[in-house]
């Protein structure tokens, strides 16, 4: 079932974390922590190491900027393959390997300031888009993506020119 896009979507995550008898105020704690998802997904979570120096953050655990950039191509990616299947054109694969900029923005914050999306697509069948077809599948996902609409980033979608 899809969702009806008039309708007011309510989406949440619980984030935890736990002192476990750190002294706290010189800095000196863990900043891993866990996420849980509905469903029951539990994923380990940090600061990055490029924030927050080692041990304190966890270098195997996902940091919210990485999260980020996850989020934007997945988000990315979706609409894509929903926008092709209705064209009737078939994708074997997607791999994007998206990254993003850390920065100071125009207020002198610390933002990610560009997410760049670096798609690959394989497609299956005798219908294969042209690269101006393709170009424009991917201007209209990124138009109908809702994470992109969300935030003040510039979202650069990068996909290999054929």
């Amino acid at each position: 079932m899809f969702a009806d896009a008039c309708n007011m979507h309510t989406y949440g995550a619980r984030v935890q974390w736990s002192r476990r008898g750190a002294a706290f105020t010189d800095h000196r704690y863990s900043r891993g922590h866990e996420w849980s998802f509905d469903g029951g997904l539990r994923v380990a979570a940090s600061a990055s190491p490029g924030s927050v120096p080692l041990p304190y953050a966890v270098v195997e655990a996902i940091d919210p900027e990485e999260a980020l950039v996850a989020s934007a191509s997945s988000c990315h990616m979706l609409w894509f393959l929903s926008i092709a299947a209705k064209r009737g054109l078939v994708v074997d694969t997607y791999v994007d390997d998206a990254t993003g900029m850390m920065e100071k923005n125009g207020d002198g914050k610390l933002a990610i300031t560009r997410i760049t999306l670096r798609p690959r697509v394989e497609f299956a069948g005798g219908r294969r888009p042209s690269g101006d077809e393709l170009r424009a599948l991917h201007e209209e996902a990124h138009g109908e993506c809702f994470i992109a609409n969300s935030l003040r980033s510039t979202i650069v979608i990068e996909p290999p020119v054929r």
